[in-house]
């Protein structure tokens, strides 16, 4: 989904933010995810096939070779957050404490990202205008696709720099996390498109996630 809009930070003597970034690296920071905003925008009022990427750089009051220096190709305009969910689960994992295994890394970011109502965690008030868009378009739907067998594929490695072991097991475990995880979310979206009440679904949502983890860490003790 599109980026939020930043807040305001203090910079260092040395032209670094207190988050980190270089004035420069916060000016591009904004840029991103004013285009991104102002294609969401246009894709949620007219759909994703009806506009083009050069009525988004007029919005957004860019070129056009700069909205493609952001975003290659016009689908992650609109799933502009498909990079940072494998920053997520790299993070994660490398973060973990020493008593968490993978696993318990990645429940502990399951269940933060809904506790924040992260926009990847996939519920949330107005996710459902969201995701009615991208129900609608099949280039869309063709690019999500794509990025869970991404995410898939970073999962496997990252398992596998964890474990030690570059063996089929890495891949198996991750097409089954990844496999089980979908299947929570997709009927979370759902429900929310039906109109169910966003609280309801989260509640319904945690306890699913939960039990899925259960059932993963029961097929999976090679991640224990």
């Amino acid at each position: 989904m599109s980026g939020a809009g930043v807040g305001a930070v203090g910079e260092g003597a040395d032209g670094a933010s207190e988050d980190g970034l270089t004035l420069r690296e916060r000016k591009k920071r904004r840029t991103r995810q004013r285009i991104s905003g102002e294609a969401t925008r246009l894709f949620i009022e007219r759909g994703f096939e009806q506009v083009t990427v050069a009525e988004i750089a007029r919005a957004a009051e860019v070129s056009t070779m700069t909205v493609f220096n952001y975003f290659p190709r016009k689908e992650d305009l609109f799933l502009d957050r498909i990079p940072e969910a494998g920053e997520l689960v790299v993070r994660a994992i490398r973060g973990r404490g020493p008593e968490e295994t993978p696993l318990d890394a990645l429940r502990r970011l399951g269940r933060d990202l809904l506790a924040e109502r992260h926009p990847l965690a996939g519920v949330g008030e107005g996710f459902a205008h969201f995701w009615r868009t991208v129900a609608e378009s099949a280039a869309l739907r063709a690019r999500g696709r794509e990025a869970i067998e991404e995410l898939e594929g970073l999962l496997a490695a990252e398992l596998a720099r964890a474990a030690g072991d570059d063996g089929p097991e890495p891949r198996l475990s991750a097409a089954l996390i990844v496999g089980g995880w979908r299947a929570v979310y997709a009927e979370a979206l759902a429900r929310q498109l039906d109109g169910d009440p966003v609280d309801a679904v989260a509640v319904d949502y945690a306890e699913a996630l939960e039990r899925t983890f259960d059932a993963l860490e029961r097929a999976l003790p090679v991640l224990r």
